[in-house]
């Protein structure tokens, strides 16, 4: 929880390459294309290749398909094409059997395998429990035998809204049921012998998947024979910047607490734009390797060696397991609240210099008033850097220019007597305290508890160790605190955001200081891209375990953008919902309608419900219980057919596709949730 440790977990093979051990993260992705269709199939198969993906996954819904897989294997294999190949199979275990015999992995989903009835309320009685999982048993082993005499790997992967009526009964649509599901098929493995497996625990929401993934690391360390190794995915994540978003979120959580062998990016676009998105979030951690000849090695200190090995950290600043938003005090900077039971607030940089006071002037406002809608995404608070005397006066002009509007202007610097003026000018001032800054106890004294403004302190992390910050800024807090201080916030700049925070949470909830914490993150990335991932990942992680109480970036991105960025690393850590969320699939062989046109007609026409959930998924394989994840649901349901869905509810079947937009339109009306766009 406190500093990168990557998890041990046992080595296991995929073909020509491996996964797992010391072995790099891979990065895999998923064909969309119907599996008999032979040409098309190999076509993308090639342009995945292409793009440098490790690992590719064809969906298998027949036997026909799976037979069909041999002819795609061998003709990649006759272009060179060496690249893994997964079957995805999900109820036919006659399918499961026929496709194990061509490919390097099989992965198969314990929710429907085997399983049939779903969303039953019936109660399961221990022996009809039992019972079950027999039957379970008999129809699993076959593949499981098969797959140890071919040397095939296995990927046991449980999916949030695909838990058999068995497990719901027992543990509930939960990361507790996602886990058990997942270790009741890996006992059976295990009892035959058979340890190539992996794992993976997927949701589109990304906080019961991270919780669902470090509950199974923590209970199938304990109770299986290996540590296996983990695939990572946020299934459903969308398509744009907001699926991007959430997948880095929801990966790099896990990947910065050390788990993930393996992960896979669901857009509902061209598979071929999510390998770009996955290699951009291993990247930092794949760096850490040293190449040693053809395999890669991670550093000793970047690796827990065995289980046995793992030494008692201090206990961490939240339940890992499940969200509760850390408690704060509440702070009103004028119209605005932060802290407490109130959304988190998004707080940017302004690009412009103070000395060009037209520019600064109109970028402040696009930040703080857009032009689109009085309801559109907008930083609720905008700082400037004060460096001199100079700057004091030219935000003194910029103050009086933008007349109302200055009550929501902060200001930072890293210079006493600056910081002490500022809290007499802006709503917020922040105080810059470098590492190797001594700061003078009686400039403490000096401070004045009746101050207009807020205080923000803000420790910038670079060299030293990680709990230093914590260390500093509590000591502030303390001596502040002891003398009335109550509009305090607390922040940390660090390239190492989310274990500088953890630390800083820790002591806080010791000490007893509930003062509210910015979440700071100052992008040191180039590209577009890696910006969005990197912010994700530092930031999102941190919210999705109830850390933060206000946003703050600063990114090379223009002004919309990084506005947007904010909203949709609140909105993917379901803290703050500003716009419509679509839960939307890549789609796959599975898939008989044009899924990303349809998903983006869907978002034309309903992206102004604000906070609405909508559910758009290609099959009824995932489709239902996500949709318990949704307000209202539209699932592929056979060719050019569309069932829609209020909940996991299935309220109209079948609908032809040409007008099934309208009608879940028409659906949304009924249920009173429907506001007309301005």
């Amino acid at each position: 929880m406190y500093h990168y440790r990557r998890r041990f977990t046992r080595e296991v093979a995929f073909g020509p390459i491996a996964l797992g051990g010391y072995q790099p993260i891979r990065v895999e992705s998923m064909t969309n294309t119907h599996t008999m269709d032979t040409v098309a199939s190999v076509e993308q198969c090639r342009q995945l290749y292409e793009a440098g993906c490790e690992i590719i996954r064809l969906t298998v819904p027949t036997e026909r398909d799976a037979e069909n897989l041999r002819e795609i294997r061998d003709q990649l294999r006759r272009d060179g094409i060496r690249t893994p190949l997964v079957a995805d199979i999900h109820f036919s275990s006659r399918a499961a059997l026929r496709a194990v015999e061509y490919v390097e992995n099989i992965r198969i989903n314990p929710g429907n395998y085997a399983n049939r009835q779903k969303f039953s309320s019936e109660e399961y009685t221990d022996d009809e429990y039992r019972m079950e999982l027999d039957t379970v048993r008999n129809e699993f082993l076959p593949l499981v035998k098969r797959a140890k005499e071919l040397g095939v790997s296995m990927r046991i992967g449980t999916n949030h809204g695909s838990l058999s009526d068995r497990i719901v009964s027992r543990y509930g649509n939960s990361p507790e049921g996602m886990v058990e599901a997942a270790l009741e098929f890996a006992r059976i493995c295990e009892e035959y012998g058979y340890y190539d497996l992996l794992f993976s625990m997927k949701s589109s929401n990304v906080r019961v998947m991270i919780q669902a993934y470090r509950l199974l690391a923590e209970r199938a360390d304990a109770e299986l024979n290996h540590a296996y190794p983990l695939h990572l995915g946020v299934t459903e994540a969308g398509d744009g910047d907001e699926g991007r978003v959430k997948s880095a979120m929801g990966i790099g959580a896990l990947l910065e607490d050390g788990l993930g062998d393996t992960i896979r990016v669901s857009l509902t676009e061209d598979p071929v734009n999510e390998v770009p998105v996955g290699f951009a979030i291993v990247k930092k951690y794949n760096d850490y390797h040293l190449v040693k000849g053809d395999r890669a090695h991670l550093p000793v200190k970047h690796v827990v060696e065995s289980r046995q090995s793992l030494l008692p950290e201090p206990v961490p600043p939240f339940d890992p397991f499940s969200y509760s938003r850390r408690y704060s005090g509440t702070i009103a900077l004028g119209d605005i609240i932060i802290g407490n039971d109130d959304v988190p607030r998004i707080e940017t940089g302004v690009h412009a210099r103070l000395s060009d006071i037209g520019e600064a002037s109109r970028e402040v406002l696009q930040r703080l008033v857009p032009e689109k809608s009085p309801d559109a995404i907008r930083s609720e608070l905008v700082s400037f850097s004060v460096d001199s005397r100079d700057d004091l006066a030219h935000l003194d002009a910029l103050l009086v220019r933008l007349g109302d509007v200055s009550r929501y202007m902060a200001a930072s610097t890293e210079d006493h007597a600056l910081f002490t003026e500022l809290a007499g000018k802006v709503v917020k001032a922040r105080l810059d305290i470098r590492e190797a800054e001594m700061l003078d106890s009686g400039f403490l004294s000096k401070l004045d508890p009746a101050t207009p403004a807020a205080l923000e302190f803000c420790f910038i992390h670079e060299q030293t160790g990680e709990r230093v910050a914590a260390e500093v800024l509590c000591h502030i807090a303390e001596k502040l605190k002891a003398r009335g201080f109550e509009r305090l916030f607390f922040s940390i700049c660090s390239a190492s955001t989310v274990f500088v925070y953890r630390h800083l949470v820790r002591e806080f909830n010791e000490r007893g200081i509930d003062y509210p914490v910015v979440v700071r993150y100052s992008s040191r990335q180039d590209g577009r891209i890696e910006t969005l991932v990197e912010a994700s990942i530092q930031a999102g992680s941190l919210f999705c375990d109830g850390i933060g109480d206000i946003l703050a970036l600063e990114t090379a991105l223009p002004v919309d953008e990084e506005v947007d960025l904010c909203a949709n690393i609140l909105q993917g850590s379901r803290t703050r919902m500003s716009k419509t969320e679509f839960i939307s699939c890549p789609g796959c062989g599975r898939t008989y309608f044009d899924l990303e046109h349809a998903a983006t007609a869907i978002k034309q026409r309903l992206s102004h419900l604000k906070g609405l959930k909508i559910g758009i998924m290609g099959c009824v394989v995932n489709g239902p219980g996500e949709m318990a994840d949704a307000d209202f649901g539209y699932v592929g349901s056979g060719k050019g057919r569309i069932s829609l869905y209020v909940g996991k509810d299935c309220v109209e079947q079948n609908i032809p596709e040409d007008v099934a937009v309208d009608r879940l339109i028409g659906l949304i009306r009924e249920r009173g949730k429907w506001v007309d766009p301005e």
